[in-house]
């Protein structure tokens, strides 16, 4: 039987908390072992996320030079990677050159690319050959190069009608896999109006979560000594403190709601460059009592299951699994009108799309949480639905072949 399993690896960066970490637990869950031998490379053995990763998957030995990419250069030249730290440098120069040719906008992804494009050289082959091998994170330039395999699929998590890229260089890059994952089919939509020569290589697979993990952590604690049931309306949103996610436009939709009489706490469980921003915004909306953020959390779901609305007022996103997290367990969800906010959820069914604009959005969700018998409707439709994506993993069996 052993000979006939097929090998797959994934390589993706670490498990540290985050949508797309827990996605790859997910698909890791899914993953028929008794027909398939999974390896999974990490760049990084660290991660909240490292002590779950599924019985039955092979985790590989971590390569120093590969775990040199996300820490400071001063850190790697002390490790003796001079090699890595030379690359990094000529890919931080080289991104800031070509940003300025280019004129992008601040938030792009120029850097990380690069960062990833300039160190290639210097990085090892890793062992072993593979039927599949799958890039789950961009950049991809590991598995394009430095991975053996029949077939090399990589994973589209973004966006892309919502950040600035070096198309060519991005072009360049995705066309050396064999086929491209996109997690919906919005995600596939702003990638092939980007990318229509790489069209024919693209397919939407949805995300895969670990429902029975997750309800098991849903009741490990009570949230109410951090969201006491104090007679407030509870509102929650996760993820990380960035650009995207929006957060720093909470503490002012906050304090609309609650000038129009509704007593709301907003509670942001999260971590990320944004939290001085964020925690600047809660001070001049006068909002120190009513936006609590609650910091980084290994295990958020006691929280999401303890909220009365769980909101995600994110500017742009790919699929948000923060959302499919709170829908999974349950609670009336709401979104912004985001580009690929129609392949989040179903609107006034099993979630709420509200405006982006903040005095809008205030709106919109003060409406929904004077409505109980809608709040109690969305909850009951989720209940109802399965958010797991288990079925699924017969469209990735089908590209691997």
């Amino acid at each position: 039987m052993a000979e006939k399993m097929k090998r797959i690896l994934i390589f993706s960066h670490a498990l540290e908390l985050g949508g797309a970490e827990k996605a790859l637990l997910g698909l890791l869950d899914v993953i028929d072992k008794t027909e398939y031998r999974v390896d999974l490379f990490l760049m990084r053995h660290q991660g909240e996320l490292m002590p779950y990763i599924p019985e039955g998957v092979r985790l590989l030995p971590e390569i120093p030079r590969y775990a040199c990419l996300a820490v400071p250069i001063g850190n790697v030249i002390r490790k003796g990677q001079l090699g890595v730290a030379f690359g990094r440098w000529r890919g931080k120069t080289a991104a800031k050159k070509r940003r300025e040719q280019l004129d992008l906008p601040a938030d792009n992804d120029v850097a990380l690319q690069y960062s990833h494009k300039f160190t290639l050289p210097y990085m090892p082959e890793l062992p072993g050959e593979y039927d599949a091998a799958i890039s789950f994170l961009t950049p991809h330039y590991f598995v394009a190069e430095k991975v053996r395999a029949k077939k090399k699929i990589a994973w589209i998590h973004t966006d892309y009608s919502a950040v600035a890229v070096d198309r060519e260089e991005q072009l360049s890059m995705w066309a050396r896999f064999d086929r491209i994952i996109a997690i919906s089919d919005t995600v596939r939509e702003s990638f092939e109006r980007l990318f229509p020569e790489l069209t024919e290589k693209t397919v939407m697979i949805s995300h895969a979560l670990p429902v029975k993990y997750m309800k098991r952590k849903a009741d490990e604690f009570s949230a109410e000594g951090e969201m006491p049931a104090d007679g407030s309306l509870r509102l929650l949103s996760v993820g990380r403190f960035c650009c995207a996610k929006n957060f720093d436009s909470v503490p002012e939709i906050c304090r609309q709601i609650r000038a129009g009489g509704l007593n709301v706490k907003w509670y942001l469980i999260g971590y990320g460059p944004d939290e001085a921003l964020i925690r600047q915004r809660i001070t001049e909306a006068g909002m120190e009592d009513h936006v609590r953020i609650l910091g980084k959390k290994e295990n958020p779901y006691p929280y999401i299951k303890a909220c009365d609305l769980y909101v995600q007022p994110s500017r742009y996103e790919g699929k948000c699994v923060s959302v499919l997290e709170a829908q999974i367990l349950a609670r009336p969800t709401v979104i912004t009108a985001y580009p690929t906010s129609a392949g989040q959820l179903e609107d006034g069914v099993d979630g709420a799309v509200v405006p982006l604009n903040s005095r809008e959005c205030a709106n919109a969700i003060a409406a929904l949480l004077r409505d109980r018998d809608k709040m109690g409707l969305l909850s009951r439709n989720c209940a109802n639905r399965d958010y797991s994506g288990a079925e699924e993993i017969e469209k990735l069996y089908d590209l691997i072949g």
